[in-house]
């Protein structure tokens, strides 16, 4: 099996995947136009930044698994997978600790304005009076948009330094939210009217494209915080910058949207040094994350090799609501569910999913089956007559 791996990682990522077996082949230097070219037979594709297009899953006669060695997925195109019944998976909650480190990294930064103070240092400036007017954190609150584990893990850091946190998340209850201290807000806007600082934390979706806009920011207290290391397209950048100068807000990003490949960064933001401190997408990017991540990645690609199943699949479309469920008892003999199903078919019932479990001693067996629609009396019946079937419950 041939594996290819699109983005650079470590040497001993590289060594355990080839210790599974499969052919490794490592080019880092693919980007979004090349990689179409280059997956040939290529079973799993492993990325991390490198985004997987429509185009490439096209080319990809050969493709049953694409990995990302990392928690979003935004950069792959998972409709074009998944109508050509590849396995899209990520590697959920192996770059929490380092993400969180960097938010409250940024959040302690443009408080007392460190990039600021230190290129005023090297400029042979001693500014004591002019930077020694922060207003500190302790006693402050924070916003938390998105209370997933990275979310949790940044509140959890801000507690420890003194912070208040109220949150929002569209699956957060306020049980949960009392559970673990903090404050629920009943949507981001009143989260913004409540917090002195906001950190953010959702992923990239069609639903949160420009969650934060000018509603948001208008909401935000006049001098508060704002840190995105989530993902760029969350946040209505015109909306944030209309709003820096006159709230005066202090902001701290690692993402953006429309962010490029490679070479020079051309952002508005990034030219408001006063107001805005900026970090280049790195929040993943520690050497304990990366290692999390290749072990994960690492793991996923032995269970697919072994199995044929794939771990923290992210394109699979949830169970109906409306599922028809039924479970055939049977011997554990040649051809039964073969008759089974065809009697399903010859009814235009389709199969969304099964599984048979064999009974320890290998004479009997039991399939349970969801199927888009209620077979008839009459396929039931058929199924019921066959000598190897024992009983069908429906």
């Amino acid at each position: 099996m041939k594996i290819l791996i699109a983005d650079k990682v470590s040497p001993d990522m590289i060594s355990e995947l080839e210790k599974l077996g499969g052919e490794v082949v490592y080019r880092p230097e693919l980007t979004a136009e090349s990689l179409p070219g280059a997956l040939g037979d290529a079973a799993i594709l492993i990325v991390r930044s490198t985004k997987v297009t429509a185009g490439a899953i096209a080319a990809a006669a050969h493709l049953r698994l694409i990995v990302r060695a990392g928690a979003g997925v935004n950069t792959i195109a998972l409709d074009a997978a998944s109508d050509r019944s590849i396995y899209v998976t990520n590697c959920p909650g192996m770059n929490t600790d380092a993400v969180a480190e960097l938010a409250i990294g940024l959040l302690i930064a443009a408080d007392r304005r460190i990039p600021e103070a230190t290129a005023a240092l090297r400029e042979g400036k001693w500014l004591k009076t002019e930077f020694g007017k922060a207003r500190g954190l302790r006693g402050r609150a924070l916003g938390i948009v998105g209370a997933g584990r990275i979310g949790l893990a940044v509140a959890k850091r801000a507690q420890a330094l003194g912070m208040t946190v109220v949150a929002w998340s569209r699956s957060l209850t306020a049980g949960r939210a009392e559970a673990l201290g903090v404050a629920l807000a009943a949507d981001p806007i009143e989260l913004a009217g409540k917090a002195d600082a906001v950190s953010v934390h959702v992923a990239a979706t069609a639903q949160t494209k420009h969650l934060l806009g000018k509603a948001f920011f208008d909401a935000m207290k006049p001098g508060s915080i704002f840190i995105n290391t989530a993902r760029g397209d969350v946040v209505d950048t015109d909306a944030l910058l209309a709003a820096i100068d006159p709230k005066g807000l202090r902001v701290g990003l690692d993402v953006f949207e429309n962010e490029p490949e490679g070479g020079k960064a051309d952002f508005p933001l990034t030219a408001l040094a006063r107001r805005v401190i900026c970090t280049p997408h790195i929040g993943a990017s520690t050497e304990q994350a990366e290692q999390a991540i290749a072990s994960e990645a690492v793991r996923i690609v032995a269970s697919f090799m072994r199995t044929g199943q794939a771990e923290h699949v992210v394109n699979l479309r949830p169970p109906l609501v409306d599922k028809v469920h039924i479970v055939v008892r049977h011997y554990n003999r040649v051809g039964v569910l073969a008759r089974t199903l065809t009697a399903l078919r010859d009814q235009g019932v389709n199969i969304e999913e099964m599984q048979d479990s064999v009974f320890q001693t290998g004479t009997a067996a039991c399939c349970s089956l969801i199927l888009d629609r209620a077979p008839t009396a009459e396929t039931l019946r058929r199924i019921r007559s066959d000598a190897d079937v024992i009983a069908v419950s429906a």
